[in-house]
């Protein structure tokens, strides 16, 4: 039973990194920039989700429905957002070398943190009634409605975003700029707004992934951001640079081995140390990542 237990906990945990990691791979994937700030988005999304909540106290008669409207508001909001960096922070130097939009990330992401801290607090903030906090029988475990809802949650956001790149003309459009943009741009297709698209659902994603968290910690600081942006990097990594099947089973599977290793090598490594003592292993051994060929 403890096993079973160990693999729901990490497949919770597995559908936060998945919800982050995949606008990463779709940023790389499309413009080959590793978007670190993308992270800063996914905190913002934690802070909008209980702020809007929160707000919405006494207002609507449910704490969910509160939840369920601040996280597509969030959405909303942060995919917008993401729209404006790309236009400011990444369009006027994608001609230069890979590193300068990867330093200016990292620059965006310190002063998102250093904004959040200055607006917000330093301390963080809580929900006022936490909503989905009560818990329910699966199987041969115990769940809190919020973990269920973050698993529900993934599935149908990914499996949205897979409809939409395989099955609408929009997504068409989509892949085949990723695949040969100049091709593409020939055939009528306007990557501008292809860049875009990408931007706000990437963005999307990871306001929904910040509210999820706030949710499960009942917590949102400026610094949440940090280590979920190193561990993101680490399953683009794992995964295969721009692959998005390959992110999805990284993240997965990363879930379930920091959830087994914290009660098996818990006195030798933290949570977070596992994951990173897994990428190492991992990349001694196949250095292109665990799902693209050499």
């Amino acid at each position: 039973m403890l096993a079973f237990e160990l693999i729901v906990q990490g497949l919770v945990q597995g559908s936060i990194y998945a919800l982050i990691a995949v606008g990463l791979t779709l940023v790389y994937g499309l413009l080959r920039i590793l978007h670190v700030a993308h992270a800063g988005l996914f905190t913002l999304g934690g802070y909008f989700c209980v702020l809007i909540t929160n707000l919405l106290v006494g207002v609507l008669p449910s704490p969910t429905g509160s939840f369920a409207i601040a996280v597509i508001l969030s959405m909303v909001v942060v995919g917008v957002l993401g729209i404006v960096i790309y236009r400011l922070c990444y369009q006027p130097i994608l001609d230069k070398p890979p590193y300068v939009a990867l330093i200016a990330s990292i620059g965006l992401f310190i002063a998102m943190e250093e904004l959040f801290r200055l607006v917000f607090g330093p301390y963080g903030i809580s929900y006022t009634n936490p909503p989905m906090a009560e818990s329910v029988e699966f199987l041969f475990t115990s769940l809190k409605q919020a973990e269920v809802l973050t698993m529900l949650g993934a599935i149908v956001l990914i499996g949205g975003l897979a409809v939409l790149a395989s099955r609408t003309r929009l997504g068409v459009a989509w892949r085949a700029t990723v695949t040969d943009p100049e091709m593409a741009q020939s055939f009528g297709i306007d990557i501008i707004k292809v860049r875009y698209l990408n931007f706000f659902i990437g963005s999307a994603l990871a306001a929904a992934a910040g509210g999820l968290v706030a949710l499960l910690s009942n917590l949102v600081e400026p610094t949440m951001g940090s280590v979920p942006s190193y561990k993101a990097l680490a399953i683009i990594v794992l995964g295969g640079l721009g692959d998005v099947r390959g992110t999805l089973i990284a993240a997965l599977a990363l879930g379930v081995i920091e959830s087994f290793g914290t009660i098996y090598l818990g006195d030798i490594l933290d949570r977070d140390a596992i994951a990173f003592a897994f990428l190492i292993v991992v990349l001694m051994l196949r250095p292109q990542g665990l799902f693209r060929s050499a």
